[in-house]
């Protein structure tokens, strides 16, 4: 401790003292952080060095005393915490905050039943379609219950995108010690991780609790069809050498997420085109871009990735861009977490915890005010609103300041619609300096069409090209699009939902029996709440739901027409009064229509609310 001690975060750290000593006077109005910049502190060099000198005092104290490690604080404690880290806002949401802080393997969220337990007798098993993270969880989930399970993977590994995805220098944006099971810590080398590593990670979650065994790799769902006579699902299946084959379940939980569609824009001549190419999601590893002129189409979330790492090998790359992304300042993006920092988290009792906690408590608000429509402001596509306004002069500077004296980068860096209608990047400054390189061009154009040679710009000017690289995202939009899915009646999701997805907190639909969807419709963050969280919410609903069933005697739950309807109306409303789906921006974020059946536009706690119990007069039940 005396060693790593400087390697601390203070806001984490007194939490910690505090949590162990049942002492909330260590948090000192002095010592509060800004919520914004957490889980780091805002405090000056020698104002920390005070802090970590005061609490390693108290934890040499705490240790020599021999006292038990509480497992969890008490309520005066956890309320202090989440008032002092939210700067005031702390009693509103302290249930929440319980909720979110989870000790090292600590499953708050298990079942705490099995169908033996309820019912002996009972015959219930489950389909779920996918074995990314949340198909993983709904397995789990499962399994803790003692319900039999299969999960149905189109792919030779779990993982979803992430095993999917391989593309240089593929990491995710969000803090990897929340991009996680709250409940199944992991020993990150770096604060923001690489595919591989994520990948490992959930291999490492299906092993541990023995979620393998009940996969079967490449194998997809072809079709899922409500029987209303037997009240069960005939799901019809096919593998890779063909062979097709049914079976019959009480429950269908699909679990392919939103971002595992491709997006490759239909451009004319692309047929023609005698090098190669290809979308980012399928990148592929026989082509050497050394040397190649190559054409990057978008710059989204994937392309600021790959785009760098080519640009860094080839002759040179053009990237066609029609809007700049936003860009949020983030030194630590392609850091390592240094090894003392790793001790702490695994050896300080509770430090790993309250870390997370201190990732997740910013969330629970978020940035959602910068990003709601004031009518009076009045809002423009500079900005919403007062607080969107301060929001964009501070990402704003921060472009500014590496563009330097290059005033021809300006258009291709300052976005000219208002900070939150598309995704914000995090970035490191690895990308104004990669457009700041010699072999590198922007253009501001689309691609109306492509020949063998290469593409052409709307301006009329061609640009040759060996390869063609495709950052134009997923269709996200495009919920369940390659699984037929028919409930009551025969009809079709896909003909009900008629190109606007939507479901009740993301989970169920009307007319859709005993079908569930984790990480549905509605159910993506953007400056707000925490995606796993969500997840973990969703597999809670889905466990109450299944639980329902068995204990009541039920055999079916259809959502109520009227019940959908009103969330619907409430959660389009709300997103028409975000960034999102204010501006005219385009996005992957709004559907054809302009209406978002992406975003999640409520808070996280309106979301936790929600779904922490399924509500019986939400169903019409058989």
């Amino acid at each position: 401790m005396r060693a790593f001690i400087d390697l601390a975060e203070t806001p984490a750290l007194l939490m910690v003292v505090a949590h162990l000593t049942n002492d909330v006077a260590v948090l000192r109005d002095e010592w509060r952080s800004d919520p914004n910049l957490l889980p780091q502190g805002n405090l000056d060099p020698q104002t920390q060095a005070e802090v970590r000198r005061f609490c390693l005092a108290r934890l040499e104290a705490f240790a020599e005393s021999g006292a038990p490690v509480p497992a969890r604080p008490s309520a005066a404690v956890l309320s202090a915490i989440g008032d002092w880290g939210l700067d005031g806002l702390g009693d509103e949401v302290t249930a929440l905050l319980d909720q979110a802080l989870v000790a090292d393997f600590e499953d708050r969220r298990a079942p705490d039943w099995t169908l033996e337990s309820l019912d002996q007798n009972r015959d219930f098993k489950v389909a779920i379609i996918g074995a990314g993270i949340s198909g993983l969880l709904a397995g789990l989930r499962m399994k803790q219950a003692n319900i039999p399970f299969v999960i149905f993977e189109k792919g030779d590994d779990v993982g979803g995108t992430w095993n999917e995805n391989t593309y240089p220098n593929c990491r995710t944006d969000v803090h990897s010690h929340i991009y996680a099971y709250s409940f199944f810590p992991y020993d990150w080398p770096s604060y923001f991780c690489r595919q591989e590593v994520i990948l490992n990670y959930l291999r490492d979650f299906a092993k541990h609790y023995g979620l393998y065994d009940h996969i079967r790799f490449g194998v997809e769902v072809e079709n899922a069809a409500w029987d209303e006579g037997a009240n069960h699902w005939t799901v019809a299946t096919v593998d890779r050498q063909g062979g097709r084959d049914t079976d019959e379940f009480h429950s269908v939980v699909s679990a392919v997420g939103q971002l595992n569609r491709p997006s490759v824009p239909n451009i004319p001549g692309l047929e023609t085109f005698e090098g190669a190419a290809f979308h980012s999601a399928e990148w592929d590893h026989s082509v050497d871009l050394t040397g190649k002129k190559v054409v990057v189409i978008g710059s989204g979330a994937s392309a600021l990735q790959f785009a760098p790492a080519a640009a860094e090998i080839a002759e040179h790359v053009t990237i066609m861009q029609r809007t700049p992304p936003w860009l949020f300042p983030t030194p630590e993006l392609r850091r390592d977490v240094s090894e003392g920092e790793r001790w702490l988290l695994r050896h300080l009792p509770m430090y790993r915890a309250y870390y997370r906690f201190t990732i997740f408590l910013p969330r629970v608000v978020g940035q959602l005010d910068a990003a709601t429509v004031d009518p009076q402001y009045p809002p423009t596509e500079r900005a919403i609103s007062h607080a969107s306004e301060l929001v964009r002069e501070d990402l704003t500077k921060y472009l500014l300041a590496q563009i330097g004296d290059d005033e021809e980068l300006i258009e291709h860096v300052i976005p000219n619609h208002p900070p939150a209608a598309k995704r914000i990047i995090r970035d490191d400054g690895t990308w104004i300096r990669t457009l700041k390189r010699d072999n590198v061009t922007v253009v501001k154009s689309g691609v109306p069409r492509v020949d063998g040679t290469g593409i052409w710009t709307d301006a009329g000017e061609h640009i040759d090209a060996d390869v063609i690289l495709f950052g134009t995202g997923f269709a996200a939009s495009d919920f369940l699009s390659s699984v037929s899915i028919s409930g009551v009646g025969g009809q079709e999701l896909k003909d009900t939902w008629a190109g606007e997805a939507g479901a009740f907190m993301g989970l169920t639909v009307p007319e859709f029996p005993n079908f569930f969807m984790m990480y549905g419709p509605n159910t993506n963050l953007v400056v707000h709440g925490n995606l796993v969280f969500f997840m973990e919410c969703q597999a809670a609903y889905l466990v109450d739901s299944i639980k329902f069933l068995i204990e009541n005697k039920h055999s079916a739950m259809n959502l109520r027409p009227e019940v959908y309807a009103k969330y619907r109306n409430d959660i389009d409303d709300a997103n028409r009064l975000r960034a999102w789906g204010w501006s005219g921006v385009s996005s992957w974020y709004k559907g054809a229509s302009g209406r978002s059946p992406i975003m999640w536009p409520l808070s996280t706690k309106e979301y936790w609310e929600g779904t922490r119990e399924m509500r019986p007069e939400h169903y019409s039940l058989t």
